[in-house]
């Protein structure tokens, strides 16, 4: 048991007492009448506090000891007195420095602990305030320090006047000041208050797309400066009582943060065509990326409702963007066109089916993420000349890219089925070709050739080439098979006539036909000319030169059935696959000299 404490003791502490009253008295009085903060200096800032802190050891004695006497009553005015002062001081140092507790300048404190500046009021009367923040902070920019110097000083009243039993008055000061600086920074971001589920719904998308686009610019810096900020500054502040920083986050930030995050909600439940997919997936990407963020600020018990906001937006755009892939693949396989595209050229369904999902490849990542827990199954094996032999499946193992491979594939589908609807088998192979050209051209130059991998695009670079010789070989086999075998081979006149007209028939049958048609890609319309040229150039080079003199030497008098040289030839050709007819009829635009130019 410990023993009473001595006579002497007991007057040495109420002489004590006495004296703390006193010299309470004379600083808080003189202070009183004065309109300057306190916190201008810093020597007064401490005799102030520590005569607060004197005062209530001083009432807490007097309570114990002498609960009837009336300087329990003096001693209750000064406290009111200096607490009325401090609420005053709390009140100004808020409104004074905004420019420097602004969620930026806070924010810029990352690695601040409470233990930073001071562990509590009573070590103001302490320590030179002053030599600490030097001495702690010197490296750091003015801006900074004189945010810290706020934050201490804040700090330094909220503690006095929670010991002092004051705390709803500081408390109430805080969040007023505090959640009126939020949501007018949130206000700024274009962050929308009350923004309800059925407004978003009746939007049209170009409006809705605008605030999508506003929301995604003012998420990040809501979360990384703004919450963060005034997390740091309640955990400064309120750095002795968890329940009152709880509290006061909480209130500030709550509603605010409720709206921010509850956005993309709202947006998930739009309706979900595939055209809204990549601002469904901006949205799903900004909120992931921040989660961590966002776990961290909001990690009270009372903002947990914020941290289920957050996950539900995520679960619902999800969801959306499941739902609009699928949506997206059956769109391509209901695809009913029947109208053929003129000339063989790009089908508007393979530009918006490639343009789609090499966009869809830039969310590779994301798409992971929102399909982790949806296995894909492909409805039927794919070719093994898609994804190449089974030595090689790995280059095309990731669940994403066997989705995108799978989308490509039943576009690659649905264009073997337009290809039928062409009269001219040989262009239907040239339509096959521009397509699947185009497609390798997106690939490259997308994400796609890393998800892909080189060895898909190189297997379809030879189906291309497959294409373009059954074209060849389709379109051209009238042209090849009119010229002899053997060109040099020694043959008659007649004969030789008869190889010419049936030459020139047929090159100008298969010309005009196709001087309509056209290849889009320079690459491969340069290959097929080459191709061409190789193909028929040297069976009629050395025919011509054997024979073309002969025969026309010998029909002088009539028509030459020698119409064309092999450089009339070259210049026919290099007009091909422009689709134009302006280069006219062949014939007329022919004469025995040679190709008009």
């Amino acid at each position: 048991m410990t023993p009473p404490p001595s006579p002497l003791h007991h007057t040495f502490s109420e002489s004590l007492m006495e004296e703390n009253i006193e010299v309470a008295d004379f600083i808080i009085t003189k202070r009183d009448a004065d309109v300057a903060s306190l916190f201008s200096d810093r020597e007064e800032a401490r005799e102030y506090l520590g005569s607060v802190k004197k005062l209530q050891k001083a009432m807490q004695f007097l309570v114990l000891h002498h609960s009837s006497s009336e300087k329990i009553v003096r001693a209750q005015i000064l406290m009111q007195t200096a607490m009325k002062r401090l609420e005053k001081e709390f009140y100004q140092i808020l409104r004074s420095n905004r420019a420097y507790l602004d969620p930026e300048s806070v924010s810029a404190h990352s690695s601040l602990r409470p233990s930073a500046s001071r562990s509590s009021f009573s070590d103001f009367e302490e320590e030179d305030f002053e030599n600490e923040l030097r001495d702690e902070n010197d490296s750091i920019p003015e801006v900074e320090r004189a945010s810290l110097a706020a934050m201490a000083d804040l700090r330094a009243i909220a503690e006095a006047m929670i010991s002092a039993g004051y705390a709803k008055e500081c408390i109430k000061i805080y969040k007023i000041i505090r959640k009126s600086i939020v949501d007018e920074a949130l206000y700024h971001l274009g962050v929308e208050r009350g923004l309800t589920f059925q407004q978003v719904q009746k939007m049209e998308w170009e409006v809705l797309e605008v605030k999508i686009k506003t929301w995604l610019s003012a998420v990040k810096m809501a979360v990384k400066t703004l919450f963060y900020g005034e997390r740091i500054l309640c955990d400064q502040v309120f750095s002795n009582s968890a329940p009152i920083r709880e509290s006061c986050f909480t209130e500030i930030s709550k509603e605010g943060a409720l709206s921010l995050f509850g956005f993309p909600e709202k947006v998930a439940k739009y309706m979900k065509t595939p055209e809204k997919m990549f601002r469904v997936l901006d949205l799903y990407e900004a909120v992931s990326d921040l989660w961590p963020e966002i776990e961290s600020i909001f990690s009270f018990e009372s903002t947990s409702i914020v941290r289920s906001t957050a996950v539900n937006s995520l679960i619902k755009l999800g969801d959306a963007v499941r739902t609009m892939l699928t949506d997206f693949e059956t769109a391509i396989q209901k695809d009913s066109s029947k109208t053929t595209v003129p000339g063989g050229g790009l089908h508007p369904l393979t530009r918006y089916v490639m343009n789609y999902v090499s966009f869809l490849a830039d969310y590779s990542g994301i798409l992971s993420d929102i399909f982790a827990d949806w296995p894909f199954t492909i409805p039927s094996a794919l070719p093994e000349s898609y994804f190449g032999s089974p030595d090689n499946e790995e280059t095309i193992s990731s669940p994403i890219s066997v989705r995108l491979a799978w989308l490509i594939l039943v576009m690659l589908c649905k264009l073997d089925a337009k290809a039928a609807m062409y009269k001219d088998v040989e262009l239907s192979y040239l339509f096959l070709a521009n397509n699947l050209q185009y497609v390798i051209g997106k690939v490259r130059q997308s994400n796609l050739n890393f998800l892909l991998s080189d060895e898909w695009v190189i297997k379809h670079e030879q189906k291309v080439k497959q294409y373009a010789a059954n074209y060849e070989r389709i379109g051209w086999s009238k042209v090849v098979a009119s010229l002899p075998e053997n060109p040099t081979a020694e043959i008659s006149m007649d004969q030789v006539s008869d190889h010419f007209r049936r030459f020139n028939s047929a090159f100008e049958e298969a010309y005009m036909k196709q001087c309509s048609w056209v290849v889009p890609d320079a690459r491969l319309r340069d290959y097929i000319k080459i191709s061409l040229a190789r193909r028929i150039a040297p069976n009629y080079n050395g025919f011509y030169e054997i024979y073309g003199g002969l025969q026309q030497k010998k029909e002088l008098r009539g028509d030459s059935v020698v119409r064309y040289t092999p450089d009339d030839l070259g210049n026919y050709w290099s007009d091909l696959f422009y689709g134009s007819r302006s280069s006219g009829s062949v014939s007329s635009s022919s004469s025995r000299g040679g190709r008009s130019r």
